[in-house]
C-alpha cells in the first residue's frame, strides 16, 4: 500500500489522472500507468522506479500468501479446521484466519471472550477511584498484530448483513453451528455499528468497538470447532 501511495501521489502531483471512473490498481489502471509519459527524463525515471517497487511488492505479497497457504496445509488437523471455520465470518478470509490462529494458538485456552478481548488490547483503559468511573482509549497493551487484523475485518460490518458469492464459497464444508454464529455476528455487529453512528460517535472508535465484539464471535467459533475436533479424535482413538 505504501508503494502504491508513492506512485499515485507522484502522478497526481504532476497532473496525471486516470481518465476512467472506477477503482485504482485494476488491470486497466496498470495499463494506463504503463502509457503515462513525462517530458523530463528525471520524472520518467522516478515513475519507473515507483512502478517497479509496486510490481516488486505485489510479487512479494503473492509469494508470502502462497507460503501461508502451504503452511496451513501442513498444520495439525485441528488448526486447519479452525482456519476454515473462521472464514465463515464476514471480513475474515484465509490469510486473516491463518493469522488469527497463529497468533492465538488454541482459542479455547481463553476461559471466556472477555479474556480474549483483553489479550488483544482492544478494551478501554480505566482510571477509576471510589465511585468515580472514567474510561479512556483502548489499552493497546495486548497483541498488536491480532488487534490490527480484527479491526480490519470489523470494517466489513458497516455493510448490511448478506452472504455474497465469496463468503458463500468460504462457508462450504463449514458446520451449521458455525454458520449460525457467523450470521448472528453479521446482524449484531451491523446493528451496533448503525446504533453508534446514529449516536454521533467517531467512526474509527465505532469500528474498534465492533472489532472488540467480533473477538467474541471468533472465540465462539474457535471454541466450538476445537471441541468438535477433540471429540472426533477421542472417538477414533
Amino acid at each position: 500500500m505504501r508503494a502504491r501511495h508513492r506512485l499515485s501521489k507522484f502522478l497526481l502531483r504532476h497532473g496525471k489522472r486516470f481518465p476512467e471512473a472506477g477503482k485504482a490498481w485494476t488491470l486497466k489502471y496498470m495499463a494506463w500507468i504503463g502509457q503515462v509519459r513525462f517530458t523530463q527524463p528525471a520524472q520518467e525515471y522516478a515513475m519507473l522506479d515507483y512502478l517497479h517497487e509496486v510490481e516488486h511488492m505485489n510479487g512479494r505479497v503473492l509469494r508470502l500468501e502462497q507460503a501461508i497457504e502451504e503452511a496451513v496445509k501442513l498444520a495439525p488437523v485441528w488448526m486447519q479446521e479452525v482456519v476454515q471455520a473462521l472464514q465463515a465470518l464476514r471480513g475474515v478470509a484465509k490469510i486473516s484466519a491463518a493469522t488469527l490462529v497463529s497468533e492465538l494458538g488454541e482459542i479455547s485456552r481463553f476461559d471466556n471472550p472477555r479474556k480474549l478481548m483483553a489479550y488483544s488490547g482492544a478494551v478501554p483503559s480505566e482510571d477509576s477511584s471510589g465511585e468515580r468511573v472514567q474510561r479512556g482509549a483502548i489499552t493497546k497493551t495486548g497483541n498488536a498484530h491480532l488487534r490490527r487484523v480484527v479491526i480490519e475485518a470489523a470494517w466489513s460490518y458497516r455493510l448490511r448483513p448478506g452472504i455474497g458469492p465469496a463468503l458463500r464459497q468460504r462457508q462450504k464444508g463449514v458446520s451449521e453451528e458455525v454458520k449460525e454464529i457467523a450470521w448472528k455476528a453479521q446482524n449484531r455487529l451491523h446493528k451496533k455499528y448503525q446504533r453508534l453512528m446514529a449516536a454521533g460517535k467517531d467512526q474509527r472508535k465505532i469500528v474498534t468497538a465492533v472489532g472488540r465484539e467480533l473477538l467474541g464471535f471468533i472465540w465462539a467459533i474457535g471454541r466450538a470447532t476445537e471441541t468438535r475436533c477433540r471429540q472426533q479424535s477421542a472417538m477414533t482413538a
